[in-house]
């Protein structure tokens, strides 16, 4: 007596949960300030997408004669990975700021510069170090 062996869902629903995880970054999480500069909501995605992977190529391996998906589920497997380190890449090695060339290392001094202030003065380093030690400079990266 043959039985027929069930679809094993399970492969295709990581391997969906793992799409969604490397194509909803930018029209979705880069827009929310919480998960710009690090996106962990992807990837609790790709955890998650990772578990019903290796759940559903835990069934296909250890009952084949139940679960299909021994030859599907290793390649979505890999290429689940393959999107995953490419994702992974891209948030942390081409999206990384190129350290500025001749920028100022703390504790060199600054260059004379005047700016206004917030009532509308003109202020220049020079007159604030006239009756002080040193200024604290803030340099601000962006995201307003």
């Amino acid at each position: 007596m043959s039985l027929k062996r069930r679809r094993n869902l399970i492969i295709w629903a990581g391997f969906a949960v793992v799409l969604l995880g490397a194509f909803s970054y930018l029209p979705l999480f880069a827009n929310i300030s919480v998960t710009r500069n690090i996106p962990w909501a992807n990837f609790l995605l790709f955890i998650a997408g990772a578990v019903l992977l290796v759940t559903g190529l835990r069934r296909a391996f250890g009952a084949p004669d139940l679960y299909r998906g021994r030859i599907s589920g290793s390649i979505l497997g890999v290429l689940s990975l393959l999107l995953i380190g490419f994702f992974s890449y891209g948030v942390f090695v081409l999206t990384k700021v190129p350290s500025a060339q001749g920028a100022p290392k703390p504790g060199d001094p600054a260059v004379p510069f005047t700016l206004v202030n917030i009532q509308g003065a003109q202020v220049a380093l020079s007159d604030l170090l006239k009756d002080r030690r040193a200024a604290l400079l803030i340099f601000y990266r962006g995201h307003w």
